[in-house]
């Protein structure tokens, strides 16, 4: 099966109401890198849902990186409580807020190297932030994108920085931007980690895990 097909057929079998916590901040015309990046990090192990509402409640108190810097750690923890690890994610944002404060101006950086020398940043939120901030081609490859890929046989890897080289040479650079959203939205509604839903699917024909486990 062809890249876009792939992602046209993934769009396809999704419903108008499917978002992703990322894809909503990315698009909030107040929104930036910033927001993003701190979104990004409050949603590791953190359900879109609880993500999007405590980046709101923060956003809604506290305004930009110089506040969130100067903000005290347990007002930060309440306003995002709710996501996994607030005590800790609040102390977190915190110190990536002075870094950019201090070391950058204020600004999110655009390079992958800077944003991994940043606390709380690893490949994922790197590429989660290139893309949903800065509208740049990278693939964020978390657990569904990571999924996804070896079930329909795109990929065969154990570790997700090896799926995105492969995801990389597979799909079209002018893709890439695409991925990430319709992979998580296709992972939470279809291809689910337990109980993937295989009758729907619009991809099985082609793909390794059905024609594993039900031919």
């Amino acid at each position: 099966m062809e890249p876009k097909e792939i992602l046209a057929k993934m769009a396809g079998a999704l419903g108008e109401d499917s978002w992703t916590a990322l894809s909503e901040i990315g698009s909030e015309d107040h929104s930036g890198p910033f927001k993003v990046l701190i979104g990004t990090i409050l949603s590791h192990r953190t359900r879109d849902e609880r993500t999007a509402e405590a980046t709101d409640r923060l956003f809604g108190k506290i305004k930009g990186v110089n506040e969130l810097a100067e903000a005290d750690p347990e007002e930060v923890a309440r306003l995002i409580r709710g996501v996994g690890f607030y005590n800790v994610k609040s102390r977190r944002i915190i110190e990536v807020s002075r870094i950019l404060r201090d070391r950058y101006g204020g600004k999110v950086p655009k390079s992958m190297k800077e944003l991994l020398n940043l606390p709380s940043v690893g490949r994922k939120t790197a590429n989660c932030v290139l893309v949903y901030g800065f509208k740049i081609d990278a693939i964020p490859v978390d657990t569904h994108v990571h999924r996804i890929s070896n079930r329909l046989g795109i990929a065969h890897t154990k570790e997700p920085d090896e799926t995105e080289e492969v995801l990389k040479a597979f799909f079209p650079r002018k893709l890439w931007k695409e991925v990430n959203d319709l992979f998580v939205r296709y992972g939470k509604a279809i291809c689910r980690p337990v109980g993937p839903k295989c009758g729907v699917c619009p991809l099985r024909e082609g793909c390794e895990y059905y024609m594993k486990i039900h031919c």
